[in-house]
């Protein structure tokens, strides 16, 4: 087969969907917090930072449901919960999203100021005027 169809069928592939579903959310960010060790959802959401409780248990389930953590019961008084990234997760933080962190401490810069100067964009000022 030719690497054009090569590619076009890996853009196809449910599995590459399935993955880079996973980057369309904050979820990332919660793994990445993760990585220390096991941790609380009140420690991950004060550590986090500027997360809401909604998001970050949209995020818990979808790490969950993905298999990337998991999520220890603790038989005691009060009642503990603490969540631990799977070798499944590790795997990904330490392939991809290393990728990517390194990707954003070399161009973030870049991003932020396309980001500000774009169009419409949502840093608060106004578009520039439009060429007559």
């Amino acid at each position: 087969m030719s690497d054009r169809h090569d590619r076009a069928h890996a853009v196809a592939d449910c599995r590459l969907r399935a993955a880079t579903d996973l980057f369309t959310h904050i979820w990332p960010v919660v793994l990445a917090a993760l990585h220390g060790g096991p941790r609380r959802r009140r420690d991950l959401r004060a550590d986090i930072g500027g997360i809401s409780d909604k998001a970050l248990t949209e995020a818990l389930h979808r790490l969950l449901t993905n298999g990337l953590i998991t999520r220890h019961r603790r038989a005691q008084a009060p009642p503990r919960v603490d969540y631990a990234v799977t070798p499944l997760g590790a795997s990904l933080l330490d392939g991809p999203v290393a990728a990517l962190a390194r990707w954003a401490t070399e161009h973030g810069d870049e991003l932020l100021a396309a980001q500000d100067v774009a169009p419409g964009s949502l840093t608060g000022r106004p578009p520039p005027p439009r060429p007559s």
